[in-house]
C-alpha cells in the first residue's frame, strides 16, 4: 500500500469547524480575484454605502443583480425591502472602497439616483428594486432588478489575496465580447 503525500491528499470535508480552518477557508476564497463594489442606498435616519466583493449578475430578463451583504454589518438589517445602487469602481477609486469598509477619510459626493443614490465617476453603476432576499448562513444575499445602468471606459478596481490590485482595461477585452 502507498500513501499519498500530504501534498497530494484531498481536502477535508468542510462543515462547521475550528477557527484556524475557517481563517484557512477565508484564504483559499481569497485567491479568487473579484471587482469592488460598493451598494450604496437610503436608510430610515442616514444613507449608507458598504464596500462588497460580493456582486454577480442573476438574469438578463428580467435583469437581476445580487449583492451578498455580512449580517455583522452595521446597515445590514435597514438594506432589506430598500432600493439599492450597486458601484463598480474604477482603479483610481481605492480610497472609496476603504471609506466603506470603515476607513476615515473625507465624505465622499453623492449622485442623486432614479430610485438609489450612487456615486459619481464609477466605473459601471446599477440602480436595483428590491427583488428578493435570502438567507446565506452569516450573509444575505439580496437580489435587486436593475432599473437603470450605464458604465464608462476605465481600468476595474479589483481585490485578490488580501490586497486591491488593478485590471488594465485592455486585459477586460469587452471590445470582444460586443
Amino acid at each position: 500500500m502507498i500513501a499519498k503525500s500530504s501534498q497530494n491528499a484531498e481536502p477535508e470535508p468542510l462543515g462547521r469547524t475550528s477557527r484556524p480552518r475557517a481563517h484557512h477557508f477565508r484564504g483559499s476564497l481569497g485567491r479568487f480575484a473579484t471587482g469592488v463594489a460598493i451598494v450604496t442606498f437610503d436608510g430610515a435616519t442616514k444613507r449608507h454605502g458598504i464596500t462588497v466583493n460580493s456582486f454577480t449578475s442573476v438574469s438578463m430578463e428580467p435583469p437581476l443583480v445580487l449583492v451578498s451583504i455580512a449580517r455583522n454589518t452595521r446597515a445590514h438589517d435597514e438594506l432589506a425591502g430598500r432600493p439599492f445602487s450597486v458601484n463598480i469602481l474604477g482603479a483610481e477609486q481605492k480610497q472609496l472602497a476603504l471609506h466603506f469598509a470603515g476607513r476615515s477619510g473625507p465624505e465622499p459626493s453623492w449622485v442623486e439616483g432614479k430610485t438609489a443614490p450612487r456615486l459619481p465617476n464609477v466605473l459601471a453603476y446599477f440602480e436595483c428594486t428590491p427583488w428578493a432576499a435570502y438567507d446565506g448562513g452569516d450573509h444575505t444575499l439580496y437580489l435587486g432588478e436593475v432599473v437603470d445602468f450605464n458604465y464608462r471606459s476605465g481600468d476595474a478596481l479589483a481585490f485578490a489575496n488580501s490586497a486591491f490590485t488593478t485590471i488594465p482595461e485592455s486585459q477586460l477585452g469587452m471590445e470582444d465580447l460586443l
